[in-house]
C-alpha cells in the first residue's frame, strides 16, 4: 500500500470504498498468588480499587467485592546516567526509552530479541500515517497492553542461572569475547516487573492521554486487568501516567477522578478470562505445536552457533537449547541490569546480527503456530475479547459462548459497562496474539516457513517483536468524519496503522463500523470452540 504524506493525509474526509481490500503455555496462578496481587495492588495505588472476582467457567455466582484503602504513589524512578550506555547505541544524546518513540538503543539488535524486545514505536514502519485523519473526531478508544518488562519466568531464571554457574565451572580458559562470563554474576529473579518495565508503562499511560487527549481530558478509562503480578504492575503504573498527564493539562477536567482498576480477571485454572487462556479449552491447552515448530528451526541454526561458543569456551558441552538460553538472558539481562534499559547485557555481543535474525524469526514461529493461524485453535482463544470488543463499538450487550466470563460481562452488570469512550485491558503476549488473530489482523500472513527466516515484508507485518514486545500496545479507534454519517474504525499496533480484512478498507486502513462488525464471522460464530472438547 502506497504511503501518504502529511499533506496528502490532511485532505482525507471520506475516502472509504476507494480501495478494497512462547514457545510454552504460560503456567496457571495459584490461589496464593491472587491474594498477593491484592496485597500488590494495594501498595502500588493511588486510588481506591473496586475489584471483582469470579471463579469458574461458567460464573453463577456474583462476584465479591474488595476495596482497598489509597495509598501515595512513590516518585518516579531515577533514570540511568547517559554514562551507562553503550557504544553501539545511536542514540548517544537522547534517551534510550521515550514516550513517543519507544525503545530505540542498540536498535539492530534491541528490535529483535522477539517478546522479549522492549516496546519500540513502528510508526516509520507503518505505510499509514498514524495521525487522526483532517475533519474526523476521535469519539472512542480502548488499549489492549502486554505488561511491561520483567525477569525471566521463575523456571527459567533458575534454569539460566543454572547454565552460568555450569559454564564457570567447566570452562578452562575463555576465548573472544566470553571473558566477562568468568566473573558473571546471575543476579535476576523470576516473574515480576522490573523497574524498566515500570518506567515503560508510566509511558504508555501518558502516551495513551496524549494521543487521545480530546476524549481523554474529559474522560476515565474503564480498566479491566488479567491478575498476575507483573499485569496489576503494569496497569497501576499505566494509570499514574495517564494522570499525571491529564494533571498536567490545563484544559483537562481535574475534578473528575483518577481512573482506577475497575476489574481484576482471575487466572486461576478453570476461570472464564477473555484477557488469558485459562485451560477451558482443553484441546488448545494440550497442543505443543509452537515448541514443536520451534524445536525443528533451532536444529536448522544453532548447531553453528553451539560450535563456535564450545569452541571460545573449552571444556564445556552444550546442548542447542542452552544457546537460546544464553540468546534469552541478553535482553533480560539489558532491561533489567538500569532502569532505563540504556547498558546493553555483554551476553548479546556473543551472536551475530545474523544470528539475532533468526532469533527474532524463532520466536515468531512460536507465537504464529503456537498461538496464532498456525495452530487450529490459536485465533479461537482470542474470540471472546473480540465480541467484547463489538459490544463496547456498537454499546450493545456481549454475545458469546466461549472465553467470556458470564457473570462480569452480564447485560448491566457495572463490570462490564457501555457507556464510556476509552477502555485499558492489561495482559500478556499471549493473550494479545489471538485476539490480533481473531479480529482478522494478520489474514493476509501466509503460513510462516519453517526452514528460512522471512522478513516482516514477506510476513505482512507479523513478528513477535513488532505485535507482542515488552509493554506492547494495540489502539482500537473509532472515529467520526465530517463526510460520513457512519463511524469509521481502525487498529493500530505498536503504532502501526493494521488495514482491516473482511470489509470495504479504506486507503487510510479503516472501516465503517457495521461493515467491520459485519465482517467479524469468525469470532461472531465462536471461533471453533466446539473442538475445544473434541
Amino acid at each position: 500500500m502506497a504511503a501518504f504524506s502529511k499533506e496528502e493525509y490532511g485532505q482525507e474526509e471520506g475516502l472509504l470504498g476507494e480501495s478494497q481490500d512462547q514457545g510454552r503455555k504460560q503456567q496457571r496462578q495459584q490461589s496464593s498468588r491472587k491474594w498477593r496481587t491484592i496485597t500488590l495492588v494495594s501498595l502500588l495505588g493511588a486510588f481506591a480499587l473496586f475489584v471483582y472476582f469470579a471463579k469458574g467457567s461458567q460464573c453463577n455466582r456474583p462476584p465479591s467485592h474488595v476495596t482497598t484503602q489509597p495509598v501515595t504513589i512513590q516518585p518516579d524512578l531515577p533514570v540511568a546516567s547517559p554514562l551507562d550506555r553503550s557504544k553501539r547505541s545511536s542514540h548517544h544524546e537522547h534517551a534510550c526509552n521515550t514516550v513517543d518513540g519507544g525503545y530505540q538503543c542498540n536498535s539492530s539488535l534491541s528490535h529483535k530479541w522477539g517478546q522479549y524486545s522492549p516496546y519500540f514505536s513502528l510508526s516509520d514502519e507503518s505505510a499509514i500515517s498514524d495521525e487522526v485523519p483532517h475533519g474526523c473526531q476521535i469519539t472512542f478508544a480502548q488499549v489492549i497492553s502486554r505488561h511491561g518488562a520483567r525477569f525471566p519466568s521463575a523456571k527459567k531464571s533458575k534454569g539460566y542461572a543454572a547454565l552460568v554457574k555450569s559454564i564457570q565451572a567447566n570452562a578452562t580458559s575463555y576465548k573472544g569475547n566470553t571473558e566477562f562470563i568468568r566473573s558473571y554474576n546471575y543476579t535476576m529473579g523470576g516473574d515480576d516487573l522490573v523497574p524498566f518495565g515500570v518506567n515503560q508503562m508510566v509511558n504508555s499511560g501518558t502516551k495513551f492521554y496524549q494521543r487521545y487527549a480530546a476524549l481523554a481530558k474529559k474522560a476515565v478509562p474503564f480498566i479491566r486487568i488479567s491478575d498476575s503480578e507483573r499485569v496489576v504492575a503494569s496497569g497501576v503504573n499505566f494509570i499514574k501516567g495517564f494522570q499525571k498527564a491529564k494533571l498536567n493539562d490545563k484544559h483537562a477536567n481535574h475534578r473528575q477522578s483518577s481512573p482506577k482498576v475497575d476489574v481484576l480477571i482471575s487466572e486461576e485454572s478453570g476461570t472464564n478470562n477473555t484477557l488469558n487462556h485459562s485451560e477451558i479449552c482443553a484441546k488448545f491447552e494440550k497442543s505443543e505445536l509452537g515448541d514443536e515448530v520451534e524445536e525443528k528451526y533451532i536444529a536448522i541454526f544453532v548447531p553453528p552457533i553451539r560450535a563456535r561458543l564450545e569452541a571460545n569456551l573449552p571444556g564445556i558441552k552444550l546442548e542447542d537449547s542452552d544457546v537460546i538460553s544464553l540468546m534469552d538472558i541478553c535482553p533480560f539481562d539489558t532491561v533489567s541490569q538500569t532502569s532505563d534499559a540504556s547498558k546493553l547485557s555483554p551476553f548479546c555481543d556473543l551472536f551475530t546480527q545474523d544470528e539475532w535474525n533468526q532469533y527474532d524469526y524463532l520466536q515468531s514461529l512460536g507465537k504464529y503456530y503456537g498461538y496464532g493461524a498456525g495452530n487450529p485453535l490459536g485465533p479461537t482463544q482470542g474470540v471472546g475479547l473480540v465480541n467484547e470488543l463489538i459490544a463496547r463499538l456498537t454499546h450493545t450487550p456481549v454475545v458469546d459462548n466461549t472465553s467470556t466470563n458470564r457473570t462480569l460481562d452480564a447485560p448491566g452488570a457495572a463490570t462490564f459497562p457501555l457507556n464510556y469512550t476509552m477502555y485499558a485491558d492489561f495482559t500478556h503476549d499471549n493473550g494479545m496474539i489471538p485476539f490480533f488473530f481473531a479480529l482478522g489482523l494478520y489474514n493476509g500472513t501466509s503460513p510462516l516457513s519453517l526452514t528460512k527466516a522471512q522478513s516482516t515484508k514477506e510476513t505482512d507485518g507479523f513478528s513477535s517483536s513488532w505485535t507482542v514486545p515488552f509493554g506492547a500496545r494495540a489502539y482500537v479507534e473509532m472515529m467520526q468524519c465530517r463526510r460520513d454519517p457512519e463511524p469509521l474504525v481502525r487498529v493500530l499496533v505498536n503504532d502501526r496503522v493494521v488495514p482491516l480484512h473482511g470489509c470495504p478498507v479504506d486507503k487510510l486502513g479503516r472501516c465503517r463500523r457495521r461493515d467491520f462488525v459485519k465482517g467479524l464471522t469468525f469470532a461472531r460464530s465462536g471461533g471453533d470452540w466446539p473442538q475445544c472438547y473434541e
